[in-house]
Formats: structure tokens, sequence, C-alpha cells
């Protein structure tokens, strides 16, 4: 579980850290930095980020989390690549689909899915560990984790980030293995 602890302070983060929370989802890197930053030498968590990402914003991401779940586009492939090679430490990425095509979403095409994915191994290796999903809000989640599900394991990807606080156990039961879970620990934003 990723508790996604955006838009909430450092006293609700110790909190869940308190409750047995490990790892944790933050949205923006500059939020994610005041929170988190100073908490790395006293704490043990791994920190995911959830939010789109850009380019300019790549170095402090990869050096401040332990997972990008939003690798979306070729750009953005690119700088994390060059940012690796130049010594910025590489951490675990997947590739966010936008499993329903939904203009108003991140998240690379369905159809340019395969594509993207082959090259994202291609170039990351086994730090390329997965892939995330949103469904499309006000319908049945199940046919989209489906099929994220079944894209992860023609790719043999482990992680399949999908679910959320409304739909995680739905998520979980098509194959979910990490959900996201922010309103349900933390309360409304």
């Amino acid at each position: 579980m990723v508790a996604v602890s955006k838009t909430h302070g450092q006293d609700a983060v110790l909190a869940a850290m308190a409750a047995g929370a490990t790892h944790f989802g933050e949205n923006r890197v500059q939020e994610a930095a005041a929170k988190f930053s100073d908490l790395r030498a006293s704490h043990d968590f791994r920190l995911h980020l959830i939010g789109g990402l850009q380019t300019n914003k790549a170095a402090e991401a990869m050096a401040l989390c332990d997972m990008i779940e939003s690798l979306d586009r070729p750009k953005l492939a690119v700088a994390i690549e060059t940012l690796a090679v130049r010594g910025v430490r590489l951490p675990d990425l997947l590739v966010q689909v936008n499993i329903g095509d939904e203009p108003q979403k991140s998240g690379i095409p369905t159809h340019e899915a395969d594509r993207f994915i082959g090259e994202s191994i291609a170039r990351f290796g086994p730090k390329l560990c997965g892939l995330m999903a949103i469904p499309p809000a006000g319908l049945d989640p199940t046919p989209y984790f489906q099929a994220l599900a079944r894209l992860a394991d023609k790719h043999r990807l482990a992680v399949r980030s999908m679910g959320m606080s409304a739909d995680f156990e739905i998520a979980i039961a098509q194959g979910a293995t990490h959900v996201r879970v922010g309103s349900a620990l933390f309360g409304a934003r």
C-alpha cells in the first residue's frame, strides 16, 4: 500500500509511519522534498512520485524518490536516461499508461504503450519494473485493471500500480501489487 500523503502535512506522515506505513506517494517534487527530505536520516520508508513529472524536475525527483510511477513520454525517458548516465541515482520506474485513452489524463496512450514499454525496458533494464494506470472515473474499473495486468504480463513486468481509495479492493482482485490510498487513510484533501 502506498500511502498518498499529498496535501497533508508531515505530522500526518509521521502518524502513518507510527502506524506502520512504509511507502508514501506524492504528486509534486517540491512538496515531497519539503515533507520527506529531513525524515530520511531517522525513518525507513520508500517514497513514490505518483504525479506527472516535468523534465526540468527529473533530477530532483530521481535524487529524492525511490520510485517514479509516472514515466509517460519519450522526452521524459530521454531526460531520465541522460541524468542517470551523468551519475544521478536511477530510482525504480513505472510506465504510466493512459488505460482509458482519456485526453485529459497523463500516460502513454494504449496504442503506443507496447512500443514505449519495450523501449523503456531496453533503456532502463530492471529499473523499469512495472506499469501504473488510473481507470476512467465513474466506470467499472475492472476491465481497465485487467487490461493493465495483461500488458504487464506481456512485458514480464512484476509491478502493477493500480487502484486508489475508492477501488483498491477491485484492483487487488485484478492483480495489483501496489495500491495508492490517500483519502481512506488521511481523510479528504
